[in-house]
């Protein structure tokens, strides 16, 4: 196709197919809805079977040592994969930005494959992982995979993929809502209606494939729950606090364990067999380490253990958490990111109950706080946050409080300088020798969405008197409902969207450039 067709197939397909895509987002929903609640339920499954044999092997501890042969066996087949597939290491999450932001390649129906086996073992096996972060890389891999085979420009590829890791998400947590947001908040950060329509499409298709199959239960199970009374929020600014140094402890203690496996200069498939030895340890000494961490948050409220003993718990879990991401062991953080932030929520309850002489201080509203506070500390991503565990819990009476432990703990944490953890791990993963790079073409064109914030320095100029990048071309402006194709003399007003056509190769540095501009961060 010559540049010229190819240019104008781009702005048809912005001004013509965009009802087209919900389409193909709904199809993508189902298809990503269907192989990653087959992921789930596999994976459920192996973890259910390991906790047996832990039981088994209590009372029966002369096969100890075949079981923990069986683990080695296991950790040396994940590195193997990891080692053959190196993009489906860790959570999947950085690696599925990287793609949207045209930095990887990746084959879709290899890493479909891969994540599937490698996580079923890891997150089987009883790794502290969750398996938000392979769903979301195999949804977005169906979506990208879906684009392929019916032969789609460019452009469609990249909305299927953020389409196909909200399925992943929704499909994962029962949250449609949040998978939406997630692929606004996280994946493209920034608002763009398209892929929010699109997105929603694909979750709402995915949630109803999951809750088919899994019932209507949410996750966590906190409905009837009451409000805590607003005398009391001085204990969530408090809590915030509490979060958002944890969230930066969090993000640094990751780094620092993916540092120290590298400085032990183990080969892949071995060094992958230490979070499996230690998955077997835990399991015969606190089984309630293993796996991602839904079960124990569900046994929180009726759990009357000590305040001490639920303190070692906490400590222990996150130390598995390192131990096991760190690895590079296909699984994702999300969910032992939430089991973690439940344990300081009802820690925090019970040891303020303790102080107060109280037997029970609003401990499952703090554990609910305390979920959502710790991960807009760690992702940065609060509404994400919010959205997630409303509709994880099934309880709306905790928006305001949870609004507020939220905003304290991203305010903490951003005060102390720490970063996304997902945009860390990715920085951490493009650092490494032999990423699969993308390869971007100077003949392909792509369609970038650039909304104008207030105090840009755009603001109120006219197109013709801004300096814009080489190789970039602005075709529309979105303002509110209605489209407007620009000329020289057309002025753009902040909430207003530029829609900018470059070429693929340079449409990166393009972004970055107008992305600062547009927000204001520099002229």
């Amino acid at each position: 196709m010559s540049e010229k067709n190819n240019s104008q197939a781009i702005l048809h397909f912005w001004h013509g197919t965009k009802f087209q895509l919900i389409g193909l987002g709904l199809a993508v929903g189902l298809a990503a809805g269907i192989v990653v609640v087959l992921y789930r339920y596999v994976i459920e499954l192996s973890l259910e079977f390991s906790l047996e044999v832990y039981e088994y092997l209590r009372e029966r501890p002369l096969y100890i040592p075949l079981w923990f042969a069986v683990l080695a066996l296991c950790g040396w087949l994940t590195g193997w994969i990891v080692k053959q597939n190196p993009i489906v290491s860790g959570s999947g999450i950085p690696q599925v930005k990287g793609v949207l932001q045209r930095r990887l390649a990746m084959n879709w129906w290899k890493t479909v494959l891969a994540k599937f086996a490698g996580g079923a073992l890891s997150i089987g096996a009883g790794l502290s992982l969750g398996r938000e972060g392979p769903s979301i890389q195999i949804g977005s891999a169906i979506g990208m995979g879906f684009s392929k085979l019916l032969r789609k420009p460019k452009m469609t590829t990249q909305f299927l993929t953020t389409c196909g890791a909200s399925a992943g998400l929704a499909a994962a947590f029962n949250a449609p809502i949040a998978g939406a947001v997630f692929a606004l908040e996280e994946l493209h950060n920034s608002f763009s209606p398209v892929v929010m329509i699109t997105a929603l499409a694909s979750s709402i298709v995915a949630d109803m494939v999951s809750k088919e199959f899994f019932g209507l239960q949410p996750i966590f199970d906190f409905r009837g729950i009451s409000a805590i009374p607003l005398h009391q929020y001085g204990h969530l600014i408090v809590l915030g606090i509490i979060l958002g140094l944890a969230g930066l402890l969090f993000n640094a203690s990751l780094c620092k364990t993916q540092d120290l496996y590298k400085r032990l200069n183990l080969p892949l498939q071995v060094r992958m067999i230490l979070p499996f030895l230690c998955a077997g340890g835990f399991g015969l000494v606190l089984p309630q380490v293993l796996g991602g961490g839904n079960q124990m948050v569900n046994s929180l409220l009726t759990d009357n253990r000590p305040l001490l003993i639920l303190a070692v718990i906490l400590a222990a879990k996150y130390v598995f958490t390192m131990i096991s991401y760190g690895s590079s062991a296909p699984g994702g953080i999300f969910l032992p990111m939430l089991a973690l932030g439940a344990l300081m929520g009802l820690v925090y309850s019970r040891a303020w109950g303790f102080a107060v002489g109280a037997e029970s201080f609003y401990a499952a509203n703090f554990i609910i706080l305390a979920m959502a506070g710790f991960f807009s500390a760690v992702v940065k991503a609060p509404m994400t946050g919010i959205i997630l565990l409303t509709e994880m819990t099934g309880s709306f009476s905790n928006l305001l409080s949870m609004g507020v432990v939220c905003l304290v703990a991203y305010v903490t944490a951003d005060a102390l300088g720490s970063k996304p953890v997902y945009e860390l791990l990715l920085h951490r993963y493009l650092a490494n020798k032999g990423v699969p790079a993308y390869a971007a073409e100077e003949k392909h064109k792509v369609l970038l969405e650039i909304p104008i914030h207030p105090g840009s320095p755009l603001d109120r100029k006219r197109i013709r008197d801004i300096h814009w990048p080489e190789r970039c071309l602005v075709v529309g402006i979105q303002k509110g409902s209605s489209e407007v194709i620009p000329t020289g003399a057309t002025r753009i007003a902040s909430g207003d969207s530029l829609v900018v056509l470059a070429e693929e190769d340079t449409a990166n540095q393009v972004e970055s450039v107008l992305s600062g501009q547009a927000a204001g961060r520099f002229n």
